[in-house]
């Protein structure tokens, strides 16, 4: 399964449709007093939309992505515009600003500060607008923050959702190869040191709520740090030779898709997708990649008919179908 024009044009309008929808809206917000109190937009009038900070964020980098590899599809027109009226020094002067509060040191991450960060890496790519420049000083701020964040946290968080560790590094890291060595070392030096050891993985997955696979976040993750020849027999001794990847790793089921969390799990199916065609790239010429290319086409094709429908998968599913579509193994 590919992306095409058909498709890009869809996730387009689903987009288009909800990074500037301001409710609902779940804030990621400490209140700091009776004066604090105010609508989202006022906080945040470039990400306001989409249910939340984080899902605004990447609906943004799903829009700017689609514009860069079909220009002349008619959303394109549509998405330079409305990022021209958004993307603003002002508006994102309060974005930047809002970092700078008391209990904002931990706002939004390390999910959001990943996304941020993915969506200045493609917002560069747009040369004919100066966005990237105007994103640049509010990613050089997360950039910061993770690099602290690293020195202090002491054991990786391998939840499968927004809290993990190595599906935010492994956007981070992507950011961070053409503009933060200092980023890069960290997370590499800190990844090989919190998994580089790590086998025979038995983990109970899937969680009842979660989009990331916490394995295999780990697994896409170190694919982007280590040489091939350590890589392989690394995931060998992590998924494959325990049978894991053959035996559990299967498409989930959804029973609710109205439900926001339980809507997580047609993320797990895109997510998982993602990774295992990264991990089987990673491997080259290997006798687990028919497997696990396999596995990755039957999660894409679980989830791909869910992309839209209900607002609470709507929302964000689209970012987690493209970033599988463009992992090409």
């Amino acid at each position: 399964m590919d992306l095409t024009e058909d498709i890009a044009r869809h996730f387009a309008r689903i987009a288009l449709g909800h990074v500037v929808r301001p409710y609902p809206y779940k804030d990621d917000h400490v209140f700091e007093g009776d004066h604090d109190v105010r609508p989202p937009r006022e906080a945040h009038p470039v990400f306001f939309g989409s249910f939340d900070w984080h899902s605004c964020v990447h609906g943004w980098w799903t829009l700017l992505t689609l514009r860069r590899l079909y220009p002349h599809m008619p959303e394109a027109a549509e998405i330079a515009a409305l990022a021209e009226t958004t993307f603003t020094d002002e508006k994102l002067a309060v974005e930047l600003a809002y970092l700078d509060r008391t209990y904002s040191r931990s706002f939004e991450r390390p999910y959001g500060w990943a996304w941020l960060l993915y969506l200045h890496h493609e917002a560069v790519r747009h040369g004919d607008r100066d966005w990237g420049a105007r994103l640049e000083p509010l990613a050089r701020a997360f950039a910061k923050q993770f690099r602290d964040y690293l020195r202090t946290l002491t054991y990786p968080i391998t939840v499968g959702s927004h809290y993990n560790s190595a599906f935010a590094l492994t956007l981070a890291r992507e950011w961070a190869q053409e503009r933060d060595s200092v980023l890069v070392a960290t997370i590499d030096e800190w990844a090989l040191a919190a998994y580089g050891q790590r086998r025979d993985y038995a983990g109970w997955e899937p969680g009842g709520d979660e989009f990331l696979s916490p394995v295999l976040s780990v697994a896409m993750l170190m694919s982007r740090i280590m040489p091939q020849l350590q890589y392989a027999p690394w995931l060998d001794g992590l998924v494959l030779s325990n049978g894991w990847v053959e035996r559990e790793c299967r498409p989930v089921t959804v029973s609710d898709r109205s439900d926001g969390k339980i809507a997580h799990l047609d993320g797990l199916n895109l997510s998982r997708a993602w990774n295992l065609r990264a991990a089987s790239r990673a491997l080259g010429d290997h006798f687990a990649q028919e497997l696990l290319e396999a596995r990755a086409q039957e999660h894409l094709e679980a989830a791909m008919p869910h992309v839209a429908g209900d607002y609470m998968g709507e929302h964000w599913l689209a970012s987690f179908a493209l970033l599988a579509l463009l992992e090409k193994s």
